[in-house]
Order: C-alpha cells, then sequence, then structure tokens
C-alpha cells in the first residue's frame, strides 16, 4: 500500500512541556475560522478542541486556501496529480467552472510553510481530502463534474510543502495516530485498540486496493 507521507514521523517528536509545548499547525476550518469556501468553517470548527485542552499543545490556525485565493472563493480541485505535482508544474488547481486556481494554492501553500517555519511548528493536522491541505486523500479532478465523486492517493498542494519542509502531517481522520499523540500530552487518556488511520479504513482498503 503506498500513502503519501510517513505515519510513524510523529512518533519521533520531542518530549512537549509545559514551558515548551508542541506547537501545532491546525487547518484554519479546524479551528473555526470562516475560512471556508463559502464562508463557514464547514461545522468543523472545534473538531480537535479535546486535543488542545493541555498546556503541552497549543493550536496555530492557518488556511492556505484563503491565504492565496481569499473568501469566499470557488472550489478547488486537483486535476492531473496531486500536490507534489502542483508545486513540480505536472497538475493544475481548477474550481468547479473550470477557473484555473494554481498560482493562488501554491501562493497559500507558501504562505502556510513560512507560517509553520516562522511559528517553529513542530506537526500540523490537517483537513483531509482538502485540495490544500489533505493527508492522503484528494479527489481525482473535480467534486462537481462527475456522476461519482472519483478519488485518489495523494497530498493537498500546502501539505505537499509541509512535507518538503520536513513538518509531519496528520488528517482528523487520522484516528490512531491522533490517539496516540494525545496520549503524550494528556496522561489520563487511555489508547483506543480499534483506531485506524484514514489508509487502514476498510474504506480506503476497498477503493484503492491493498497493494
Amino acid at each position: 500500500m503506498r500513502i503519501p507521507h510517513e505515519p510513524n514521523a510523529i512518533m519521533r517528536l520531542r518530549e512537549p512541556t509545559p514551558d515548551d509545548p508542541w506547537r501545532v499547525l491546525l487547518s484554519g476550518c479546524m479551528a473555526g475560522l470562516q475560512c471556508g469556501v463559502d464562508g463557514t468553517d464547514y461545522g468543523f470548527g472545534g473538531v480537535m478542541d479535546v486535543f488542545f485542552a493541555t498546556p503541552l499543545a497549543t493550536a496555530y490556525p492557518f488556511c492556505p486556501e484563503d491565504a492565496g485565493l481569499g473568501t469566499p472563493r470557488g472550489w478547488p480541485d486537483i486535476h492531473g496529480g496531486d500536490g507534489i505535482d502542483v508545486l513540480d508544474g505536472n497538475a493544475r488547481v481548477l474550481d468547479q467552472d473550470g477557473n484555473d486556481q494554481t498560482q493562488g494554492m501554491i501562493t497559500g501553500a507558501e504562505a502556510m510553510t513560512l507560517f509553520a517555519k516562522r511559528q517553529q511548528i513542530d506537526l500540523a493536522i490537517l483537513m483531509d481530502m482538502s485540495a490544500a491541505c489533505a493527508t492522503q486523500v484528494i479527489s481525482d479532478g473535480s467534486r462537481f463534474t462527475v456522476e461519482d465523486r472519483a478519488y485518489r492517493m495523494g497530498v493537498g498542494v500546502a501539505a505537499a510543502s509541509l512535507l518538503r519542509a520536513g513538518i509531519p502531517v496528520v488528517s482528523q481522520r487520522d484516528f490512531r495516530s491522533l490517539d496516540a499523540l494525545r496520549a503524550r500530552v494528556d496522561p489520563t487518556h487511555t489508547l483506543n485498540p480499534e483506531a485506524l488511520d484514514h489508509h487502514e479504513t476498510l474504506w480506503y482498503l476497498e477503493y484503492f486496493g491493498t497493494d
């Protein structure tokens, strides 16, 4: 099975302390910022609050799409590859009407990575299936122009930029990894032995296969 990042990278994170907590880059919508394409947080605001209810982890929200394209905006999806291909000039980002948003997405990705470096970010928790923030799965072309939305393994443009900068990434759907991370910042937390990361779920395995 191929996944676009190294899941075990998060376990090599330094030990956080109250005086030097983990600095966690968080997709803006998951922090409640009204930065979605429609000017909402998609209903995801606060989804990670329990993780940050500790002095050992601090959230640093950022939305690369808002930084590069503004809000509201057309709905971006990657065509012809994933975020790595976009950064290399081998794929494009188009909205649902076919408008090219490639440069704006690259600008936003670069802004997010610069922010991460300036804040000395340890880890990024990002919104999966986003053309900017996805860490495992993206739409394969526009989600609106096919009868059944198609997917591909891959990272979004901003996630690709962060990975190239050496910053580990996980998604809000990587429950096993998030569970392990939470145990490191909350000694009262009990690990869930049944928690799975996105690439381990039945949907992922059935859709993409196990090779």
